[in-house]
């Protein structure tokens, strides 16, 4: 249970975090309250779909999930608006490296074009090395990492010495806001470092005891990412003064470089850089690999899963990072803080809906296996308070993320009108009773 609970915490933490004070500076540490709810309702979550994979040994996770409540439909909306959130994310991610980059090269953070183009250059670089197969990219993901779980974790750790409660207090609310609007302006923020939660319960099958060891990591993990988080974006606000912090694009290499000088920044920004390239090389084979395995079941186009020797699907990574060169284009904004927190945003959006819809199927699969009445009104409970959480992240995600997201499902249901005579509908079975 220790190490998948450690695997969970890894999994999440990875690069979600590294841009977070900047924005949260934006709004002030009174943003530090959401940490609270989003932990709460990622714990739910986490729990959430722990239980569903211990009830569907089925492949396709989420989408497999929401197939049992709401057909074949339920599973391509889900499965295709997660995918898309993958790839949004994956522009976050490569802003968030060329926040870090700018330091040593200046020119990428001088206009919102030099930005641009480095985010497409790192999109491009991360696919082409992606063309050896998956055993390389997985190697270097495992190592690079850590290079942005040891800053941040050190920081939580080491960095009260350096903790000055007048910055603190000087951070809390510098823009006056009420303590619900404070909350509200970074919950989509704190959501996007928990991403990548519903991954936890993949592993059930190599554990000893799934049925008590998978949920109790899935929380554990959680809690202990959720701590991390909590502390590291607490203590950041402490040293570093709040205007400055907004400012920053690489904010916690600016924190290291306050606590011993500019050469330890420069290694942590330098880190913090490779943690990014490496976290970006691992989703964007995630995403063509996902691309691959839909059209092996006939809702993608066949040559996603056209792949190489080396077991790479080499034209859906193309195709995938002409779409994210476009998003990063249509999000292009006047600084890297701002086109970070339009993506994240949109990520948010399009993910938690996946979430409702998938662990809406919980119901269902308990019913059908049975479980005992104490059980059923457990996970029910913490399921309602999972999606309502998941609803309300929508609404603080702001108008026009939410707007973005209802034509992107708009689309999703159009293509699917095409796709649905491919699959014949399911044979009616008796209704549920009890």
């Amino acid at each position: 249970m220790i190490q998948l609970t450690v695997l969970v915490a890894v999994n999440m933490m990875g690069s979600g975090i590294i841009m977070l004070p900047a924005n949260m500076a934006q709004v002030g540490a009174i943003s530090l309250t959401s940490w609270v709810v989003t932990a709460l309702g990622s714990m739910a979550i986490a729990y959430g779909f722990a239980q569903a994979g211990l009830l569907s040994q089925r492949a396709g996770g989420m989408a497999a999930y929401a197939e049992e409540a709401y057909g074949k439909g339920g599973y391509f909306l889900t499965f295709f608006l997660y995918f898309l959130s993958l790839a949004i994310g994956n522009v976050a991610i490569a802003i968030s490296a060329v926040g870090y980059l700018a330091a040593f090269f200046p020119w990428l953070s001088s206009t919102p074009a030099s930005t641009c183009i480095g985010v497409i250059l790192l999109i491009w670089l991360t696919t082409l090395a992606n063309f050896g197969g998956p055993r390389i990219t997985g190697r270097i993901g495992s190592i690079t990492v850590w290079g942005v779980i040891v800053p941040v974790a050190g920081l939580s750790i080491i960095g009260w010495i350096w903790f000055k409660s007048s910055t603190f207090s000087a951070a809390w609310n510098p823009h006056g806001l009420s303590f619900f609007k404070g909350m509200d302006s970074s919950i989509a923020l704190t959501l996007w470092a928990f991403l990548g939660m519903e991954s936890a319960a993949q592993n059930s099958d190599a554990v000893e005891n799934p049925k008590r060891d998978v949920p109790m990591a899935c929380m554990l993990g959680t809690l202990g990412a959720a701590a991390i988080y909590i502390l590291s974006t607490t203590v950041i606000q402490g040293i570093v003064p709040n205007e400055e912090l907004a400012k920053s694009t690489g904010p916690f290499a600016l924190a290291y470089s306050q606590m011993f000088n500019p050469t330890v920044g420069s290694i942590i920004r330098a880190l913090a850089i490779l943690a990014c390239l490496g976290s970006l090389l691992g989703w964007q084979f995630t995403i063509a690999q996902t691309a691959k395995t839909a059209a092996e079941g006939r809702m993608f186009p066949a040559f996603f899963a056209k792949t190489n020797k080396m077991t790479a699907p080499i034209i859906g990574m193309i195709v995938m990072a002409v779409v994210q060169s476009l998003m990063a284009l249509s999000t292009a904004s006047p600084s890297l803080g701002e086109q970070f927190a339009v993506l994240v945003n949109l990520a948010v959006v399009t993910n938690v809906i996946p979430y409702i819809l998938a662990l809406s199927g919980l119901m269902i699969m308990m019913r059908k296996a049975s479980v005992p009445q104490h059980t059923y009104r457990l996970n029910a409970f913490v399921v309602i308070v999972a999606m309502l959480y998941s609803t309300y992240a929508i609404y603080a995600s702001g108008t026009e993320a939410v707007l973005g997201a209802t034509i992107v499902m708009a689309l999703t249901f159009l293509i699917y009108g095409f796709l649905a005579p491919r699959f014949p509908p399911p044979i009616a079975a008796e209704p549920l009773r009890g």
